[in-house]
């Protein structure tokens, strides 16, 4: 038997657009969606008891389940470091890389368990998890962040990542903190033999992801890139985050970033990319023509100062745009909801003094329903997932309900709900499904205890990785 999500107000990119359906339900079973309509027209199947169960909706608005396209779950273990706070990527990076060079199974899975907990609790039912630091000597393995993705119920692309090109060698990393290439390569054919499922509706993806341009070989990108097309998955890596990054490639390959892997063949629709902060027109074109996918971080590029990508220009061109949190340690938090409002605003800020004409027009600016298609459908887009990201018939069965009553939304809701999601503080989800199998509840997870994985997160902390206490 099927259940019903009843009388509700349901949010979701359609088409063309986003669509706002006040008193609508959704009929969904074996973990999709298989119907929706108003909920007038579902009064006599629910009379007969035709429905198993029955979720009431009133005085809730729901949305598809996020979906983020880029985070590193361990980084939730130096998050707010204070040594780092004020210093851009490389310095940044040099500064991590003490600390994670220390990265053992337990504190991987402890950061991995907290930050797919927040963002559950914040409506996101799906992550990119992009896993690149395996030290020299360490037990670290993918299934650390497996294991505990599969208790919390959350949907996962787990990026195989790798580092290779270590300091010795013109890298930035450590040389422990690298890997060999062949040592990589080996690795990828055993995760992905052994856990990605290419089926739709998967719980669980393996996509592979070389770090980027400035920590592994050419070599690897290249070999890398022939696996994974190869077995017909998605590739991910960073690109044109920094200035620093830009002069990197220049000094080392003698071109710019899009153009390095341009000519390794790393563009297409089996590629997604953080970041692409500085990019020319001409690449923004490319990256359109090939039908690359963006995933856009505003808060981390924001936090680090390194710049902001040009989100409108991108849409524009024909590239698939997403939306992510990015790590921890950049981003300090998990909220996907809350990045929204980030990439609508930093969407409207123009710069100024370069180009005082076009600052002060009549211009439309960024909209709210753009920033909830990035995190929704523009998300899934960038993973392949055409069955996520939206709750249409044939979706699976993830969506998100916030109380139309918490104070949070009072007053906005009533005026317009999606923009008193993205323009507003979103609250904490009231309940959460994952594939029809609710994950959080009241507000709080279902299979785990978020206090007890705060609290073991928090020792972890304060005994290996630099608590000022």
């Amino acid at each position: 038997m099927a259940a019903i999500l009843h009388n509700a107000t349901i949010i979701t990119p359609a088409e063309t657009g986003v669509c706002v359906r006040a008193g609508h339900s959704l009929v969904f079973g074996d973990g999709r969606v298989l119907e929706s309509g108003p909920a007038t027209a579902f009064a006599e199947r629910l009379e007969r008891g035709e429905f198993h169960q029955v979720v009431p909706g009133e005085q809730h608005v729901v949305i598809p389940g996020l979906v983020n396209g880029h985070h590193h779950l361990y980084q939730s273990l130096t998050r707010c470091l204070p040594a780092v706070q004020n210093l851009p990527l490389f310095p940044w990076l040099r500064g991590l890389y003490e600390h994670w060079r220390t990265l053992d199974y337990r504190a991987v899975r402890a950061a991995a368990a907290v930050s797919l907990a927040e963002l559950l609790l914040h409506g996101c039912t799906t992550t990119s998890d992009h896993f690149y630091m395996f030290p020299a000597g360490s037990d670290v393995r993918m299934e650390a962040v497996l294991e505990v993705a599969e208790e919390l119920g959350i949907r996962l692309h787990l990026c195989r990542g790798s580092m290779t090109l270590g300091h010795s060698r013109g890298g930035l990393p450590p040389d422990d903190c690298v890997e060999r290439d062949e040592d990589v390569l080996r690795d990828c054919v055993r995760v992905l033999e052994a856990y990605h499922d290419p089926a739709p509706y998967a719980m669980r993806r393996i996509d592979l992801a070389p770090c980027s341009p400035f920590n592994v070989t050419r070599e690897l990108l290249r070999d890398t890139l022939t696996l994974g097309r190869q077995y017909g998955v998605l590739l991910h890596t960073h690109l044109a985050e920094t200035l620093a990054e830009e002069r990197f490639c220049l000094e080392r390959y003698g071109c710019r970033p899009v153009q390095y892997l341009a000519d390794l063949g790393w563009l297409g629709p089996d590629v997604y990319l953080a970041h692409c902060v500085w990019l020319t027109e001409a690449e923004t074109a490319l990256l359109g023509q090939t039908r690359t996918g963006v995933v856009h971080c505003p808060t981390s590029n924001m936090r680090l100062g390194s710049g902001m990508a040009a989100v409108a220009a991108l849409l524009h061109a024909g590239a698939r745009v997403g939306l992510g949190v990015d790590g921890s340690s950049s981003q300090d938090g998990g909220n996907l909801l809350a990045e929204m409002k980030q990439a609508l605003l930093s969407a409207r800020v123009r710069p100024v003094l370069a180009d005082r004409d076009a600052a002060g027009t009549d211009q439309e600016l960024f909209p709210a329903a753009a920033a909830f298609r990035l995190a929704t459908a523009g998300s899934a887009a960038c993973l392949n997932r055409p069955e996520l990201g939206h709750l249409n018939p044939g979706a699976a069965a993830d969506f998100a309900m916030l109380r139309a009553d918490d104070v949070a939304l009072a007053g906005a809701i009533v005026h317009d709900p999606l923009a008193a999601l993205v323009l507003g503080a979103p609250p904490r989800c009231d309940r959460v499904f994952v594939g029809g199998r609710e994950v959080v509840s009241a507000g709080r997870l279902v299979t785990l205890d978020e206090t007890r994985l705060a609290r073991e997160l928090n020792e972890i902390v304060a005994q290996r990785f630099g608590c000022a206490r």
